[in-house]
């Protein structure tokens, strides 16, 4: 009995896909629930399990080609046995005695020869597979030795060793002019003197290449595209001390991994502060509709996650009621699915606000994009020691630049500029985060 494969439902606004993988290869043993084909949509790639235990009796989509929601992908068959193409390999085999033949009546011609080879009585002379075999012998001893005087260490001249250590050559990868292989100076010369070689994928690839881009890509260089051309996006700086976020992280890191069995981050406090700014200027937190503006009273964070396929903002939902640990494990839950591909539809939809942090990978400013229909997003930098006048002494402190987008058509500079300085202010006093002030 036989039973489809079908494009499953992938989730809201997603009608299409593409067969990025097939997992198992056709005539291929399969069990119930097991990933055999991997889709690929606008937000994430999605496997698809076996329906039933059986053989995968037919592939109807090749990798590469288009499918709707519902189509047909392929067949199981559930009745029939894999066909297994590989020899077993049978313990105590002992091949059957061959049976020797008994000439009852020898052929004259075979018992003439036989009398004149014993009357000839001539002495036996070595075969020439014998000859082979003494030839064989010594040319696998002159490989031997061969290989022994390759793998000994080449032999350097002083002035040629001296010059290999100033200018840090590895000598193992020099063959020497000089007599038996000595490496000389002139080899150390020449080899500092010679054109650099072209790139490892110039040499594999050729000068350009080209390679279709994923629908992920696609669909993130489109909606980037769009939130640039449809919203009137400006950004807005300031800088934030870490002084504080730093000792209290210090101090209390420890106790807080053996409480929640999860280390304290950065990434928490700052969603403690932008909740508190978003709870002040809701116009943040809110999105164009058509001729409205929808004001979101509820706190879905979107976190930016960089990942092999592409950039992906997983949802934090309802964070003004998580906790720094409930935060902190949410994050790293989300984090490992989006590196792992298994972030689903779901993780992706429902964010009122965007976080990115362009720090982790040392980015000292930048000016984010909006994620669309989002009205905003803040981007975190990296710490960076630098010089700051405190109570009218310069000092050396821990500073991040802050950078706010915004869709100017709903957001003014002056909301702007009060939630990154609520936002500032917060971290540099972070036990306003826990007075909600």
């Amino acid at each position: 009995m036989s039973e489809k494969i079908l494009v499953p439902t992938l989730g809201e606004s997603v009608t299409e896909a593409t067969v990025s993988k097939w997992l198992k290869n056709q005539g291929e043993k399969v069990s119930a629930d097991e990933p055999i084909v991997e889709l690929e949509t606008d937000k994430v790639n999605v496997e698809v399990p076996a329906p039933s235990n059986g053989v995968l009796e037919r592939i109807s989509v090749k990798e590469g080609e288009t499918v709707n929601v519902g189509a047909l992908l392929g067949m199981i068959n559930g009745s029939a046995k894999e066909v297994s193409k590989s020899v077993k390999e049978v313990k105590n085999y002992s091949p059957p005695k061959k049976k020797t033949k008994i000439l009852k009546e020898p052929k004259e011609e075979a018992f003439r020869l036989f009398k004149e080879k014993e009357e000839e009585n001539e002495p036996l002379k070595l075969e020439e597979e014998e000859a082979l075999v003494l030839d064989n012998f010594h040319e696998e001893k002159k490989v031997k030795e061969n290989q022994k005087v390759k793998s000994q260490k080449p032999s350097v001249s002083p002035a040629a060793r001296k010059m290999a250590t100033e200018a840090k050559v590895d000598l193992s990868k020099i063959e020497g002019s000089g007599k038996h292989g000595v490496i000389l100076k002139e080899d150390i010369m020449s080899l500092m003197g010679s054109k650099p070689s072209p790139s490892e994928r110039k040499i594999k690839h050729g000068p350009e290449e080209r390679i279709k881009m994923t629908r992920l890509r696609l669909t993130i260089a489109k909606r980037l595209k769009e939130a640039q051309e449809n919203a009137a996006m400006l950004t807005t700086f300031n800088e934030v001390d870490m002084s504080e976020v730093i000792a209290m992280r210090n101090q209390y890191k420890e106790e807080f991994q053996n409480k929640y069995a999860v280390k304290l981050g950065f990434m928490s406090f700052f969603v403690k502060a932008c909740v508190i700014g978003l709870k002040n200027f809701p116009a943040i937190n809110a999105e164009i509709q058509d001729d409205e503006i929808v004001y979101k009273n509820y706190y879905n964070i979107s976190i930016a996650v960089g990942t092999d396929r592409g950039l992906v903002v997983p949802v934090l939902r309802e964070t003004d009621e998580m906790s720094f640990a409930d935060i902190e494990k949410n994050i790293g839950k989300l984090g490992e699915k989006a590196r792992d591909g298994k972030i689903t539809i779901d993780d992706l939809q429902g964010g009122t606000f965007t976080i990115t942090n362009g720090g982790i990978y040392g980015s000292m400013l930048s000016t984010p994009i909006l994620n669309p229909p989002q009205s905003a997003v803040l981007g975190m930098h990296n710490i960076v020691q630098r010089p700051v006048v405190v109570d009218g002494n310069v000092e050396v402190r821990p500073v991040m630049y802050l950078a706010l987008s915004y869709d100017h058509r709903i957001i003014d500079g002056k909301e702007a500029v009060s939630f990154l300085k609520i936002v500032k202010e917060s971290l540099e006093q972070p036990k306003r985060l826990f007075l909600n002030i």
